[in-house]
């Protein structure tokens, strides 16, 4: 490999890196505020990339598609499993699996 190879392999990295921080961070308050919403508590610390993909956006450009786990407790003691779809930083939707019944919601942040 050249040296411009590497360079522009770490470049990418870098971009990649630097996009998921920020996606992430969409993600946390995405799912911060449908808690806040459905009246539940979110564990922080819970919010991980659980699938990562490609998709085409309306213009036919590439952009990155992150589905996210992360978990929320009703009181205090108890864990619950909810997923959030990012397509680029878009919400395509929010699942909390609520021990009354799965909350589907389709709205956008």
């Amino acid at each position: 490999m050249t040296t411009l190879s590497l360079l522009i392999l770490a470049v990418a990295a870098a971009a990649f890196w630097y996009d998921s921080l920020g996606a992430r961070e969409r993600a946390l308050a995405v799912c911060r505020q449908a808690c806040r919403k459905t009246q539940v508590q979110l564990l922080d610390q819970t919010v991980s990339v659980a699938a990562l993909g490609l998709s085409r956006h309306g213009n036919g450009r590439l952009q990155f598609d992150r589905r996210y786990r992360f978990e929320f407790s009703l009181q205090g003691h108890d864990r619950h499993t909810g997923w959030l779809k990012l397509r680029g930083r878009r919400v395509e939707w929010i699942q909390l699996e609520h021990p009354e019944g799965l909350i589907i919601m389709d709205q956008r942040y």
